[in-house]
């Protein structure tokens, strides 16, 4: 194996590319993400570490704006991540004057995930180390979408998904339990997913909500708090439902 994961273009004998194989563990070891879409909204949590005692939390974010109608959260590399989002927004900047329309999300996940693959097949180059959450309205038919890209340069839609550390507790999570909702049901339900893997509570969590109307937004701690609070109540009270005897008849 060590001939053949020193190239990024050399395969290897049972068809393999370890390089890309090693960005999709980066990714697998980056913080949990997760996206829900709702029937008029759409969510995007992260997990975020906790900042250092100096350090400004307001520069450690891991979901951001590509257009008005458009954000991105990631998992994987910070520094890649940051590359990644200037390239894409510069293309929505660019499709607006070159247009005069705005991009679609499926549009903006294409050229994501095409400039992923093109740095699989290229010398000297390597993998980027990220997948991404890519959330947005289209801008004609205000219709909500999710899409994810990953390393390999491939991309799909989805109602609901999860990327990082532990995506696929989180991804059975919301297998069991996703519905088509809409408003605050759809925010509890992405931020009930992150808390399968997310330790401490709320204050490791990073939310951002997009409507059609208002845009992208981040949610303020005391607001993930409250949620949190909710989510932990209805926990006990049906741990509680179950610990309890059966009524006699």
């Amino acid at each position: 194996m060590a001939r053949y994961d020193r190239a990024i273009t050399v395969f290897s004998p049972d068809g393999h590319l370890f390089q890309v194989e090693y960005a999709l563990e980066a990714v697998r070891k980056g913080n949990a993400a997760v996206g829900v879409r709702g029937t008029d909204i759409v969510v995007l949590g992260v997990e975020k570490k906790s900042a250092v005692k100096l350090q400004d939390s307001r520069m450690v974010r891991k979901i951001v704006s590509l257009d008005n109608h458009i954000a991105l959260a990631c998992a994987g590399l910070k520094a890649d991540a940051r590359v990644l989002v200037n390239r894409a927004r510069i293309e929505c900047q660019s499709h607006r004057l070159t247009v005069e329309d705005p991009v679609t999300v499926e549009y903006i996940t294409r050229y994501i995930a095409g400039l992923q693959q093109k740095y699989t097949q290229s010398g000297g180059v390597r993998p980027f180390g990220l997948s991404t959450l890519i959330v947005g309205f289209d801008p004609y038919t205000g219709v909500p979408s999710l899409y994810q890209t990953d390393p390999s340069g491939t991309f799909s839609a989805w109602k609901a998904n999860a990327t990082g550390r532990n995506s696929n507790s989180i991804r059975e999570f919301l297998e069991k339990n996703y519905k088509e909702t809409s408003g605050q049901e759809t925010v509890k339900l992405a931020i009930h997913a992150l808390l399968e893997v997310v330790e401490s509570g709320g204050k490791n969590i990073e939310v951002a909500v997009m409507t059609r109307e208002h845009g992208l937004r981040q949610l303020e701690e005391a607001e993930i708090d409250a949620i949190v609070s909710e989510i932990e109540a209805e926990k006990a009270a049906a741990e509680a439902a179950k610990k309890a005897p059966p009524k006699e008849t």
